[in-house]
């Protein structure tokens, strides 16, 4: 992913106002992300464990969307993957995400949903920056590039949905 600015992640959101636009959290070390690692850019508010955040490159330029972390299951030790880059965690390590629409379909209360990683590190699990914990990548036949193509369509089918 190329770099992004403040003002490039703010401009890119489609499900938010532009006053929700103004007061959303931006990470403050965007210089220090290692944007050649990142298929996408993805953080969580730090004020509101609720609230994430998720900008991936479109065209020319940026595509941003908010997203609402489901109440986790407070029941027993659970196994759940990933629906972007299908890491497998424990516990709490991916979550129900869902995003309002955007336009009239968002405004109507209409979303759309998906379970992430938690911490929104996908880009980082698949190249092994990062380790999930135990059985978090199960072994692929499927080369990097190739693990990287199916996340990227992954989420892309997740962002048509939001715009649709």
């Amino acid at each position: 992913m190329r770099p992004a600015t403040e003002r490039d992640i703010r401009a890119s959101f489609v499900n938010c106002t532009k006053g929700e636009t103004k007061r959303l959290a931006v990470p403050r070390d965007l210089a220090a992300r290692p944007w050649d690692d990142l298929d996408f850019l993805g953080w969580r508010d730090p004020a509101s464990p609720a609230r994430a955040y998720l900008v991936a490159e479109s065209g020319d330029g940026f595509l941003g969307v908010a997203l609402r972390r489901a109440t986790p299951y407070a029941g027993h030790a659970r196994r759940s993957m990933c629906s972007l880059c299908l890491t497998t965690h424990t516990g709490d390590g991916v979550s129900l995400m869902s995003a309002r629409r955007a336009g009239r379909n968002g405004q109507q209360g209409n979303s759309v949903g998906a379970y992430i990683c938690t911490d929104l590190a996908c880009s980082l699990y698949l190249r092994g920056k990062k380790e999930a914990g135990p059985g978090g990548r199960l072994h692929e036949s499927l080369t990097l590039d190739e693990q990287i193509a199916r996340t990227t369509a992954n989420l892309t089918g997740f962002l048509d949905k939001v715009l649709g």
